[in-house]
């Protein structure tokens, strides 16, 4: 019993002083080390002016998307209603031969040669029976013309109105059946600064889509005796086989019809507004051609060179040519009148006579007041079907 007291004692004191011992190396490493555990005077101000002004942690940076993202969905969902028109025509490079006198000297047996020229272009269906509309320089003169639908399908189709001076042609595909078609949008609405895809078959290449924005409004140009008035430029890429085809918006709407290059420079393409097309679609349809009023004359500005010669005011136009048979012929106006106003609205410029005579309708009479020779007139004429 004493022994094992003894040994308990013993025991506990080993512990005491084991603790003691743990309890006085901590104290004493704090001691050594307090300038580790304690902050100096200002420590703190630096570690929060350091969190302040270090540099944010570096994140991935997001993708900037420069153009609309939902363009290849739009693509798959139009192109059915996009179409490839191919176009053979004949032409005899020896009509001259025919010439009777020519035979009585060649003979029957001689044979003049005939070409046939191919082209290529663009058009778009308007309409589930299979309406195209296209560019009348597409398909002028073409004594047949092939429609394509997605390289698998071929079909003939055959003009049922053009149009020489909007340079709109509207087909008709020979089948019985049910077509995709595009919507018309509203060409009066778009901006300049607005995306756009083209889509046609630039140099046979089939259904090649480009995208771009519109670069302007209202651009007239002049393209192998064509007189464009109202021009959408775009810097989408358009090329030869593109004519024809539909300048989209970002919704898949048509808003213009893509029609001419400048050669002579990058990145400028033109298209038809879409409104200029719908206003003349059914009449192109029911009626084959546009019925414009005609008066049958030309005529230009009265500059101040023109108006010193004369010894009058620099107003009105001046009638350069009359047309033979034509409604100002029949009515009796001549050559070097000047027009002073029709149906009492004064005229400034060339524009304007233009302008009022197309808002008419073919029989309808106007009333043009003219100078001539010193003397005022007033002459009416009745208008008649521009041939």
């Amino acid at each position: 019993m004493n022994s094992n007291n003894g040994f308990s004692k013993f025991l506990k004191s080993f512990l005491l002083i084991f603790i003691a011992l743990i309890i006085g190396g901590t104290i004493l490493i704090a001691f050594n080390y307090s300038d580790v555990w304690s902050k100096p005077k200002g420590v703190e101000k630096e570690v929060e002016s350091f969190a302040l002004n270090r540099e944010p942690p570096v994140t991935p940076s997001k993708v900037v998307v420069m153009g609309p993202t939902n363009i290849p969905d739009m693509v798959e969902q139009v192109s059915p209603a996009v179409v490839n028109i191919e176009t053979s025509a004949s032409a005899n490079n020896d009509e001259i031969f025919n010439d009777p006198f020519f035979r009585y000297f060649l003979g029957d047996s001689y044979m003049p040669k005939t070409n046939i020229t191919q082209g290529i272009g663009t058009g778009f269906i308007i309409s589930e029976d299979g309406y195209v509309v296209t560019n009348q320089h597409v398909v002028d003169k073409a004594d047949t013309i092939i429609v394509n639908i997605d390289s698998t399908e071929k079909y003939n189709a055959s003009i049922i109105g053009q149009d020489y001076e909007l340079d709109l042609a509207v087909l008709k595909i020979e089948a019985d059946k049910k077509f995709a078609t595009l919507k018309m949008g509203d060409s009066d609405k778009i901006r300049v600064g607005e995306w756009v895809i083209a889509i046609g078959n630039p140099y046979g290449l089939d259904h090649t889509v480009t995208a771009g924005l519109i670069s302007a409004k209202g651009r007239p140009i002049n393209i192998e005796n064509r007189v464009y008035k109202n021009l959408i430029q775009t810097d989408a890429a358009i090329n030869p086989g593109n004519s024809g085809g539909p300048l989209l918006d970002t919704n898949g709407q048509v808003i213009g019809i893509n029609t001419a290059v400048n050669a002579n420079a990058q990145g400028i393409g033109f298209a038809i507004p879409i409104n200029t097309a719908k206003e003349v679609l059914d009449e192109l349809i029911t009626e084959g051609k546009i019925i414009r009023p005609y008066i049958g004359i030309w005529f230009q500005a009265v500059d101040q060179q023109i108006a010193d010669y004369l010894g009058i005011a620099k107003e009105g136009v001046i009638i350069s040519t009359v047309n033979p048979n034509s409604p100002a012929s029949k009515s009796g106006l001549k050559k070097y009148d000047i027009i002073l106003s029709i149906n009492d609205t004064k005229i400034t410029n060339t524009d304007m006579v233009n302008e009022i005579i197309a808002k008419k309708k073919v029989n309808d009479t106007i009333t043009i007041k003219i100078w001539r020779e010193g003397k005022h007139y007033d002459i009416n004429v009745q208008l008649a079907e521009k041939p």
